[in-house]
């Protein structure tokens, strides 16, 4: 499965690192996973989870918050209001380099953060908690030995999950802000909870405070026998299945939305063909007056694979205007002609190695046609079809000099 490293940059303009999980096939959304509480991106049940959603066509991008991982930054310097600032940060990575997130999830205290955080993302349609607390300030209890201590002096060092942290008075005081679940009532955003009855560090209760909060639609799953930390990875998996097939009630609705909207205000003119970007790298929309597709270029080449590249639709345009060509010939000469299959190649080619090649130019583009003709057809017919396949009208203007003028529009 491809995996892409992601860096970007902090509000104080330190590196955080993460990884984008990308589906071999079509990329149905991009996902935005926070961890629990110093946790890092490498943590067993997000790297689970985001795998097990990549195969199901959704991206996920996990990365470490500041100070943690192999994200810069100094850990005792961060609270809950800058893993909210990493998160915004790490959503317009995704925005600038692929596609704004559609579907934000958070594990422990990282599912609090994506539920303080949806309403500044806007392209955000649904939110999914993995045994997260109502509010940040449930963790205080964390650092309840601690108070006293940073009353003295300016920083203490404690024990989390087997890990010493430095940790500053300000991250504690930090936590009063996030001590209500108003956000969680106008979040505006399809909900999902996942929560285990038996979680020892997030009681399930807090379950029941986002859920009550929270308006519709909502939706609540037991994880009946899981640890906090899903340490099964039968119960990462569950997670995956059941998130991927909630979300894509509310992916899939926007996507068949942005379809019919862009064919009912699309004003493109029958005869012309329009090409606007969907994203800040290679994806872009095509559209006609009635139709529309998705060009991009592949994973390897930094896109996301999400239609043909530009060479395909070439070869695609040909190859079609091929078979249309041979199927009316055959049907107006009554050839049984049964099925027509056409294998294109795109490469270049040294002008030396070309018998009709201009030799001025060092290298020339070629393009290799296979048709397959399935039928009873004799040999008189078949080299006739073959003919007619150079005939095709895309085949004529591919031969003849094409002139390609291009100006500037103030409006299309």
């Amino acid at each position: 499965m491809p995996r892409i490293e992601a860096s970007f940059s902090n509000q104080q303009g330190e590196s955080l690192t993460g990884l984008l999980e990308i589906p071999v096939d079509t990329v149905r959304s991009y996902a935005l996973f926070a961890h629990c509480f110093t946790c890092s991106k490498d943590n067993l049940a997000a790297a689970r989870i985001a795998r097990a959603l990549a195969d199901l066509g959704i991206a996920v991008l996990r990365f470490d918050f500041t100070g943690l991982g192999n994200s810069k930054g100094d850990f005792s310097s961060t609270n809950f209001s800058s893993n909210l600032q990493d998160l915004m940060a790490a959503a317009n990575y995704l925005e600038q380099q692929y596609a704004a997130p559609t579907l934000l999830i958070g594990h422990s205290l990282g599912g609090s953060a994506v539920l303080a955080v949806a309403q500044d993302l806007p392209a955000v349609k649904a939110v999914v908690t993995i045994g997260a607390p109502a509010t940040a300030a449930h963790i205080k209890h964390l650092f309840a030995d601690s108070y006293h201590a940073l009353t003295h002096q300016p920083s203490v060092q404690v024990e989390l999950g087997g890990r010493s942290f430095n940790i500053q008075r300000q991250f504690i005081d930090d936590l009063e802000k996030y001590n209500s679940v108003a956000h969680i009532q106008s979040l505006k955003k399809a909900l999902l909870i996942f929560h285990s009855p038996l979680d020892k560090v997030v009681s399930i209760d807090e379950a029941a405070r986002i859920f009550t909060a929270a308006k519709h639609p909502k939706s609540f799953v037991s994880l009946d026998h899981a640890d906090h930390l899903l340490s099964n990875p039968e119960d990462s998996q569950y997670v995956a299945e059941v998130l991927s097939a909630w979300a894509g009630r509310y992916l899939k609705t926007e996507r068949i939305e942005a379809k019919t909207e862009a064919a009912e205000t699309s004003a493109v003119e029958p005869g012309n063909v329009m090409v606007r970007e969907l994203d800040k790298k290679f994806t872009r929309e095509i559209l006609t007056h009635q139709h529309r597709l998705i060009s991009d270029e592949p994973i390897a080449m930094g896109g996301a694979n999400l239609g043909f590249n530009p060479y395909e639709l070439l070869l695609a345009a040909l190859g079609s205007c091929t078979s249309m060509t041979l199927r009316m010939y055959a049907n107006h000469k009554q050839i049984d002609l049964q099925e027509i299959r056409v294998v294109l190649h795109h490469n270049r080619i040294h002008a030396e190695d070309c018998a009709n090649c201009d030799k001025s130019t060092p290298t020339t583009d070629k393009i290799i046609r296979k048709i397959q003709l399935i039928g009873n057809l004799d040999e008189q017919q078949r080299a006739r079809l073959l003919e007619i396949a150079n005939q095709c009208p895309v085949h004529k203007t591919l031969k003849s000099r094409i002139e390609v003028e291009t100006t500037l529009a103030e409006s299309l």
